[in-house]
């Protein structure tokens, strides 16, 4: 299904070579972790319009992240900025993973398990993948092509030398086609996987404000609650950084990875494996290993501390994978996660929506399936925590103009 719908690009879906060598290197120049920290104004302009957006329309927080997730992607690939609502980009990128989530699944597709099927026309019973595949080719195809011809052009115009985009095509060593293919990764990649962790966060804390609170007395402490937060902040708050680690421990991203297939037979403790055997890597076995996580399913970021309160060293995020096949964006998408995280905990609080009555509404979301999993619709309340987050919020759109 990979190949059918035109996704046959995406480095994370390439198989080893000299193709996926190349673009592993063109992404890591500009993804890697001292480049990331580049990018740091960029994420902390749109999470500040995101508090913006959550003090006038809080009930369309789940637009709000959306927005959030593909603005950052947007402005650091393409010098592009996202529309505040309907933004064409947005809803391309949604719409293009949605379809991809769906079907690469091992097993979702019955072409995935016998390929000699991919040459059923597409007019014959059985034969629906076709012409959603062929949809899904548009989709890609203009996922890859539209953003990409915008950065081009700004290049022309003279208005953009920052974006990846815009250095890639400036080293002049690579191709349209490849520089497309490293935009059109990280484009999805960067965007449906961080509206999923942020959902949960969302989620996590309309249920536990005691733990909402405790992070929010430590922000206060340190930070104080006359300016927001910032990411130098980050080391001297270390319950926030349990509260982080947690929710993408407790519900996450990618529940089941990438699929991978085996190059070469190998022997792993005993088992054997053979080449092309599909390896799937169960993270949601991982985070929810008891020997590890005592009472894997309750949400509780103490367990991230030592018995003498200290940090552990339980610190990788198993979502993003392992060894060579690493998320590559991983350092891009952990600011952005941990910087909503904290701006929005020292802004706002979040809690179980109300009927009219005045009863709380409980909160009981399903996750769905796919690759990437999100939580389902769910209810909540968000306020300003006080006249004077109210305040810095505002100040921020101010700033920004």
């Amino acid at each position: 299904m990979i190949e059918l719908m035109g996704w046959d690009f995406n480095l994370g879906l390439l198989p080893l070579g000299d193709k996926w060598r190349k673009q592993r290197r063109m992404t890591q120049q500009h993804f890697r972790q001292d480049i990331s920290r580049t990018y740091r104004p960029i994420q902390m302009k749109k999470i500040h319009s995101l508090l913006q957006g959550l003090a006038s329309s809080p009930e369309k927080f789940r637009e709000h992240l959306k927005t959030l997730a593909a603005a950052i992607i947007m402005a650091t690939v393409y010098g592009y900025e996202v529309q505040p609502t309907n933004d064409h980009f947005v809803a391309l990128s949604e719409n293009a993973m949605k379809k991809l989530s769906a079907s690469v699944f091992p097993g979702s597709v019955a072409v995935n398990t016998f390929p000699f099927l991919r040459y059923l026309p597409s007019w014959m019973p059985g034969a629906g993948f076709q012409r959603f595949a062929a949809e899904c080719r548009q989709l890609t195809k203009e996922m890859k092509e539209v953003p990409f011809n915008f950065a081009k052009q700004n290049m022309r115009n003279g208005a953009d030398s920052t974006s990846v985009v815009a250095r890639l095509l400036e080293a002049d060593r690579y191709d349209d086609v490849a520089i497309q293919a490293v935009a059109g990764t990280a484009y999805a990649g960067g965007t449906d996987s961080t509206v999923s962790a942020l959902a949960s966060f969302f989620l996590a804390m309309a249920l536990h404000p005691d733990i909402q609170k405790k992070a929010q007395t430590e922000i206060d402490t340190v930070v104080g609650t006359h300016r927001l937060p910032e990411f130098k902040d980050r080391p001297s708050l270390p319950y926030v950084e349990a509260l982080y680690r947690e929710v993408l421990r407790w519900r996450p991203v990618l529940p089941l990875g990438a699929a991978h297939a085996s190059s070469t037979d190998d022997i792993y403790n005993g088992y054997f494996i053979p080449k092309g055997a599909t390896v799937i890597s169960n993270i949601w076995a991982m985070t929810r290993d008891e020997s590890i996580y005592h009472e894997p399913d309750q949400f509780d970021p103490d367990r991230f501390f030592t018995a003498d309160g200290k940090l552990n060293d339980d610190d990788t995020i198993l979502t993003f994978g392992f060894g060579r096949r690493r998320c590559v964006g991983l350092h891009n998408a952990d600011a952005t996660v941990w910087g909503t995280f904290v701006s929005v905990l020292s802004t706002f609080n979040i809690a179980k929506a109300k009927d009219a009555t005045g009863k709380e509404i409980d909160i009981d979301p399903k996750y769905s399936d796919g690759l990437i999993t999100h939580p389902g619709p769910f209810a909540c309340a968000i306020k300003p925590r006080s006249e004077t987050a109210q305040a810095l919020v505002q100040a921020t759109a101010e700033t920004h103009d």
